[in-house]
């Protein structure tokens, strides 16, 4: 019988991918909440928006202890910014396209960026 320690995702497979599916779909969420956010409220709504998004990437980072986690919680991130920004083909569209946009894209990539290159945490010892 294995344990597993907290703070970490359980080393069964179909888990895994448990987590990183729903970690997809809040990253989704957390897109689509932030590109709203950030532009009704433009500067405590841009930090408000990186600040959701930089906890998804940590958080996802230190529960399950992988990289991997933020690369899911960023997938979905990204998806929903970029398809946000693409519009209808009316001219209506959430992005502007102002400097609160930009900031929060590249801002949300760099934090990405940056949560994905910190190291993991080490295992706990028994």
């Amino acid at each position: 019988m294995s344990t597993t320690p907290p703070g970490t995702v359980p080393a069964s497979r179909n888990a895994r991918f448990a987590w990183y599916a729903g970690l997809f779909v809040l990253g989704a969420l957390v897109g689509t909440a932030g590109a709203l956010v950030q532009a009704a409220w433009l500067p405590g709504g841009l930090f408000l928006a990186l600040l959701a998004t930089a906890a998804l990437f940590y958080g996802g980072l230190r529960a399950t202890g992988t990289q991997t986690a933020v690369v899911a919680g960023g997938g979905g991130w990204l998806l929903a910014v970029i398809l946000l920004s693409l519009g209808r083909p009316e001219g209506d569209g959430v992005f502007a396209g102002g400097v609160g946009e930009l900031l929060f894209l590249f801002g949300g990539m760099a934090l990405a960026v940056m949560c994905t290159t910190l190291s993991r945490l080490p295992r706990p010892t028994p």
